[in-house]
């Protein structure tokens, strides 16, 4: 190898009056964006190995398949094709892209409150997954995902403070062909939050749609671009290391379009990358960067997200297994890898093999996600609902995970040492005073600002709680979901476009489904 070059359901209810604001939330001290990374599972040399070996795949063994597209903008931007048919990437591609690429750009919120700021190591936890089913609310049995039931998804996360964006999480399998479910998904997404949405498109002939059902909600295309209140996720590699051409067809109109894009690729450890954790970063990493690369030579001023995602398989059934401590140590390493090459990010956590949300649901999220976040992850998606290693979204989960997902970001809030927090002025009034400090002024006011108290989460005794009913997590959990889907529905987008929309486009979610028909 080279040497290394440094670089830098549905439930019949009645209806209730529209909501037309949030429900009330406490101050909370645990905020999106706070900088993470004080976890480092590689070493500086580790690092500056994996870059070394990451140069080597890129301009020695290349991507395959590669569509036209593709081979004409890579060439004409420095690449080469190597006599096997294999497309390269130089190092010196690789160097000036690093040293080119427009850093710092903001996925913003169709409200400003929620814009993320895709710098350094904030980070920000949020959905995802597409998965096929849902854990039924009222059953509690799996079945087929539908339109409505990704909207009702949509804002939950809306509703929840510690949810920051919203990936598409559920596959609305009721769409009868692929426009429909991308124009649907996109509308349904969008109608149920204000936060930053991350979408997909299957064809490249339909983001020109998008990008009119985008532009009226923005105002214009420029205004879009402003603020690109939307995303999309895409797949462009197929591991190991060859090209899909459809991915990549619509990566290079969304970002003509000045439409953010996640350039992901999604392996399975021993199966379609190696065995081996820092193997499967390096393939992972090259096939990202790739991604990355050909969509800057598109666009110069192109807003690509690298996402790196090898994910974990269980080596004695081939089945996938998102929630062990190599999926979340692996996750952690990515996001290093990424703030090597100062490049903003996403990765997957919160991928459980639970079926629902009990113990080891708890158990396994908390791990990954914290590694995740620990490490600086920008974005982390399926952070929140997904279940049976993606396969499936509990929407009582949303609410469970939300609370974790804020113990999570207030243990990566740094501890504040100043003279006053230091606590001698208080130590020193109290043993000549009361003897506690319980009392204390400062004690008062930092109850209301410095702790995060749970609102699903049971911290009474156990006799309170017999009393109670003695309910578990998710029973309480699942009480208030129906509580927010009964009577939370937001209004953001004004009803004269949303009507000018479903004039453009056929829209499958009625007036009614989203409270503005009582």
């Amino acid at each position: 190898m080279p040497q290394n070059n440094k670089s830098p359901n549905r439930r019949k209810r009645k209806r209730r009056p529209l909501q037309t604001t949030k429900p009330k939330i406490d101050h909370s001290p645990a905020k999106a964006g706070v900088e993470g990374g004080m976890l480092r599972p590689l070493t500086s040399s580790q690092i500056q190995e994996i870059d070394t070996a990451v140069r080597y795949v890129l301009e020695e063994i290349g991507l395959s398949e590669a569509p036209t597209i593709v081979i004409e903008t890579v060439l004409a931007g420095g690449g080469r094709v190597l006599e096997n048919g294999r497309l390269s990437f130089p190092q010196a591609l690789l160097d000036q892209f690093l040293a080119e690429f427009q850093r710092g750009f903001t996925l913003c919120g169709q409200a400003p409150k929620y814009d993320i700021v895709m710098s350094g190591k904030n980070v920000h936890l949020g959905t995802g997954g597409a998965a096929p089913q849902i854990i039924d609310l009222d059953t509690g049995r799996y079945r087929d995902s539908n339109l409505l039931d990704l909207y009702n998804a949509a804002r939950l996360t809306d509703a929840l403070e510690h949810i920051h964006f919203f990936s598409r999480s559920l596959v609305a399998r009721d769409m009868p062909n692929e426009f429909l479910l991308d124009i649907n998904t996109a509308y349904a997404s969008l109608i149920g939050t204000q936060k930053h949405v991350c979408t997909s498109i299957t064809q490249p002939e339909h983001v020109a749609r998008l990008a009119e059902l985008l532009f009226l909600i923005a105002g214009s295309h420029e205004a879009f671009e402003k603020r690109p209140f939307v995303s999309l996720n895409i797949n462009h590699v197929v591991p190991p290391l060859r090209f899909h051409k459809e991915s990549c067809e619509v990566m290079a109109e969304a970002v003509q379009l000045g439409i953010p894009v996640h350039c992901n690729v999604f392996s399975q450890v021993g199966a379609s990358c190696p065995v081996t954790l820092a193997g499967a970063i390096v393939q992972n990493s090259t096939e990202s960067l790739a991604g990355m690369i050909f969509a800057w030579l598109i666009n110069p001023k192109a807003k690509a997200i690298m996402g790196v995602r090898p994910m974990l398989t269980d080596l004695r059934t081939g089945g996938f297994s998102g929630g062990s401590g190599e999926q979340a140590i692996i996750m952690a390493a990515t996001a290093q890898v990424a703030q090597y090459y100062d490049l903003p990010n996403s990765c997957i956590a919160g991928a459980t093999d639970s079926k629902i949300g009990d113990a080891q649901s708890g158990y396994e999220k908390s791990m990954t996600v914290s590694l995740a976040a620990q490490a600086g992850s920008n974005l982390v998606t399926q952070a929140a609902g997904m279940h049976a290693g993606l396969m499936g979204v509990a929407l009582e989960s949303y609410l469970i995970d939300n609370e974790m997902l804020g113990g999570i970001m207030r243990s990566i809030t740094p501890i504040e040492v100043n003279s006053l927090t230091l606590g001698t002025d208080m130590i020193k009034e109290v043993i000549d005073g009361e003897g506690h400090f319980l009392g204390h002024s400062e004690t008062y006011k930092r109850m209301q600002t410095d702790f995060l108290y749970p609102q699903i989460a049971d911290r009474r005794s156990p006799e309170e709680w017999e009393k109670a009913g003695q309910q578990d997590i998710r029973e309480v959990a699942k009480a208030k979901t129906r509580h927010l889907l009964e009577t939370y529905y937001p209004n953001h987008i004004p009803p004269q476009i949303d009507n000018l929309i479903r004039e453009k486009f056929d829209i499958r979610l009625t007036k009614k489904q989203i409270g503005q028909v009582q």
